[in-house]
């Protein structure tokens, strides 16, 4: 697989809360002092939407230069007159992958799920949230969705950005004379240099998708599963894994690994629900414990024993291992993993047990015939 190395960075900070997520997300924005990126997979005309987007008109009118890549997809609700507003002020907006573009860039179903920010080259903003109000406030109807973000300061945000310049110039985005793409290495004090990474917490990206030579982070989890010795616990809003993964996961539970996977009870997409059923049959059969969340979880969360921890964008779906331009990252410090672990066990206390029941004849056929069509979802 050809990965970014893990780096050491200076700072990480997991946010499972909603708010602080966002308050982190606009905290970076208004931080940034010469460059910043965003790339989201939805941007939402609401509260959180327009926030978000005053903060980037703010940064532009403070002479930063601001890039903003949306999905053309996950992102064609998006109003013309907030694109407008955003433009006029100075902002450089591209969309991914239009229903009608070049073939020669890529089929109109690869989509890009990646969700980031990156100031300055130098702090990333990261996970599973889109910028949209039921992932970090929700509304008077209906609470936030449980979610994952974090943000890291240090060399993992160069990597970031090489991902983000990559997807921009895909877009058809250029990147402008004097503004470099990665963030230069700190000058010392003798004029030689230096890199910026110079701390201590072990992190590594992960991009996937159609711009990668290998399903890289598929690979990465089918060796990570195979190589557990105590524990696997997963955490994903839809389940429609292939059947190598899910063989590989059967296989951990009958060699005495303790697999625990957490879901929502019904998720925002009602065929991705129907289409899950016969793999979670298959898990609970060979002894793993399936926990269903009463809220909508949106996170997507691989822990494996003690030894790495995997957030970020992608789903446990075809779809988001095969198809997707997606970003993971990979935390190998203990305090990241306990923090998630502990995140994944207070979600898991509030759940219920999976029951595993027999289909009927009908449903069975449903259940086939939607998971034959699983990748589109």
């Amino acid at each position: 697989m050809s990965l970014p190395a893990a780096c050491a960075n200076r700072r990480v900070v997991l946010l499972a809360d909603g708010p602080a997520a966002l308050d982190a997300l606009l905290a970076l924005i208004a931080g940034a002092q010469e460059r910043l990126d965003l790339c989201t997979f939805v941007f939402a005309d609401d509260s959180v939407g327009r926030r978000v987007g005053d903060a980037l008109l703010a940064s532009a009118t403070r002479g930063v230069r601001v890039r903003v890549l949306l999905d053309a997809i996950g992102s064609q609700r998006t109003p013309r007159g907030l694109r407008r507003r955003l433009v006029a002020g100075g902002i450089a907006l591209r969309w991914f992958m239009p229903m009608l573009h070049n073939p020669v860039r890529g089929r109109s179903n690869l989509r890009n799920h990646r969700k980031l920010a990156i100031a300055d080259g130098r702090r990333l903003w990261s996970g599973g949230r889109n910028i949209a109000a039921e992932y970090f406030t929700g509304g008077p109807a209906a609470p936030a969705w449980d979610d994952l973000s974090f943000v890291v300061d240090g060399a993992l945000a160069t990597d970031a950005c090489s991902v983000f310049g990559q997807d921009w110039r895909l877009a058809g985005g250029r990147v402008e004379a004097g503004q470099p793409l990665l963030s230069g290495p700190e000058e010392t004090g003798n004029g030689s240099t230096q890199p910026v990474c110079t701390d201590s917490i072990p992190v590594q990206l992960i991009p996937s998708g159609p711009d990668r030579a290998d399903d890289t982070v598929y690979a990465f989890l089918l060796t990570a599963v195979y190589q557990a010795q105590v524990r696997i616990a997963l955490a994903t809003p839809y389940f429609v894994p292939d059947d190598a993964l899910l063989q590989a996961l059967a296989i951990a539970c009958r060699r005495g690994i303790r697999v625990t996977l957490l879901m929502p009870r019904w998720s925002n997409h009602r065929l991705a629900d129907w289409a899950r059923e016969r793999a979670l049959r298959e898990l609970a059969a060979a002894g793993a414990v399936i926990r269903l969340s009463p809220r909508m979880a949106h996170a997507k969360l691989v822990i494996v024993d003690e030894a790495v921890a995997l957030c970020g964008s992608v789903n446990l779906d075809g779809r988001s291992l095969f198809l997707n331009y997606e970003l993971t990252t990979a935390f190998y410090g203990s305090a990241e993993i306990r923090g998630f672990a502990q995140w994944f066990e207070r979600q898991s206390g509030q759940a219920r047990s999976y029951v595993l029941r027999p289909p009927s004849w009908p449903r069975d056929i449903v259940e086939g015939v939607v998971r034959s069509v699983a990748f589109q979802l």
